[in-house]
């Protein structure tokens, strides 16, 4: 049986309509990311590789490869 996920709003979000708002949902070993106005369309992933991302973002050393 699967679980629900519920949904939480990012406090940054600030759609003018309450759109656009990014939101978190966790499980105890995954974390889904989606966008308010696509919430079918969501990214899954775990801590540490989303722990790497928001420090590389945060450092500016986030960088596309070639």
């Amino acid at each position: 049986m699967a679980t629900e996920l519920r949904w939480q709003k990012s406090s940054f979000s600030g759609g003018a309509e309450g759109n656009e708002c990014v939101e978190l949902a966790a499980t105890l070993t995954t974390i889904h990311l989606r966008e308010s106005d696509t919430p079918t369309t969501h990214l899954t992933t775990t801590p540490t590789p989303l722990t790497h991302l928001l420090q590389a973002i945060r450092t500016g050393t986030l960088h596309p490869r070639p």
